[in-house]
């Protein structure tokens, strides 16, 4: 039979590892439920926490947790390598996990990280901040959330500035003669999602274009809700002359569907991504992107976090976003 572990016990006693951690440690901050619950589970299960276990909980290990949305996207694979060299370079390890855009896969990788003693966590928040993320919070474990926030939640934070960036796009667009801008937008239950979507119409609107509400597709900052958004705005009608992705990934997916209905991107339709990423200055014709810095924002978490825990006051960083104009888009075609 093998040895209980921490997450055995969370499981019987129906809390989270970091109520666990909490109980085990002796936080005053526990409620008697809690306490009661989770030294019944220990005490049924045969769990016996040593005394090295407890002080390793209240000494630093040197080690960040880092949680990023999808660590197949571009974008979190540069902020994940940053903060890896970052630390190192302060004689820190990192434990890199992957919520995979999924609140429920979120929370399980959390209870990990507490589990591992990490003395910070680095992450990209989904969800509302319940779960996990709030029993992670109430330890008054150090958090840096980077690239997206969660309203309410009080951490410090470095994100981009997504408004100047779309409006930027949509601008662009708009000098070249384009009138029905369609736009691929992210999950609206991410504060990315939620911004981009937002400065999308407002620029629309203050360049004086269509705003058809079928101009917009609902995506999911995957590559198939990319293909499916392109697809969907393609196949319309009064089809647009260009198309906004709303990240990287799906980018990708609506060069892809361009690529395979014969459609000459630059030409026959503009297109702007997302993220300055190597593959968009590679391909043909060149993308153009709304582009910001995931290498400055991996380096400032380590940053805050490092600060964090020498107990030093920490602001949150909002970075500047800036197109970069390149040959996927053009003059928009005129009407047959």
């Amino acid at each position: 039979m093998s040895t209980p572990t921490i997450r055995d016990v969370a499981a019987r006693a129906g809390v989270s590892v970091a109520t666990v951690s909490r109980v085990l440690s002796e936080d005053p901050r526990t409620s008697a439920s809690a306490r009661e619950k989770v030294f019944a589970a220990a005490s049924e299960m045969g769990f016996r926490p040593n005394a090295q276990a407890r002080s390793l909980r209240r000494t630093r290990t040197d080690t960040i947790g880092v949680l990023l949305s999808d660590v197949r996207n571009p974008f979190f694979a540069e902020i994940a390598h940053t903060v890896a060299q970052t630390a190192l370079e302060s004689d820190i390890a990192t434990l890199l996990c992957n919520a995979d855009e999924s609140t429920e896969q979120q929370d399980h990788a959390l209870d990990l990280l507490v589990s591992q003693r990490v003395d910070g966590i680095i992450v990209t928040p989904q969800g509302d901040g319940s779960g996990s993320l709030r029993d992670v919070l109430k330890l008054g474990l150090p958090v840096v959330f980077v690239d997206r926030v969660i309203d309410g939640v009080d951490v410090p934070s470095v994100t981009s500035d997504n408004r100047s960036g779309v409006t930027a796009a949509v601008e662009h667009l708009a000098a070249l003669g384009h009138r029905r801008v369609g736009f691929v937008a992210g999950p609206q239950e991410t504060s990315t999602g939620r911004e981009r979507l937002v400065a999308y119409r407002e620029a629309i609107a203050a360049a004086g274009l269509d705003a058809d509400p079928a101009l917009v597709y609902q995506g999911d900052f995957r590559v198939a809700s990319g293909v499916a958004g392109a697809r969907a705005l393609l196949d319309l009608d009064d089809a647009p002359t260009a198309l906004v992705a709303a990240d990287s990934l799906m980018t990708f997916g609506v060069l892809q569907e361009c690529q395979d209905r014969g459609v000459r991107i630059g030409d026959d339709v503009s297109v702007i991504g997302y993220d300055d990423i190597d593959s968009f200055r590679l391909v043909n014709p060149p993308v153009t992107v709304i582009a910001h810095d995931p290498a400055r924002m991996g380096a400032l978490a380590v940053a805050m976090i490092r600060d964090l825990l020498a107990g030093e006051p920490v602001t949150s960083a909002v970075l500047a976003s800036n197109l970069v104009e390149r040959a996927s888009t053009g003059p928009a075609r005129r009407s047959a």
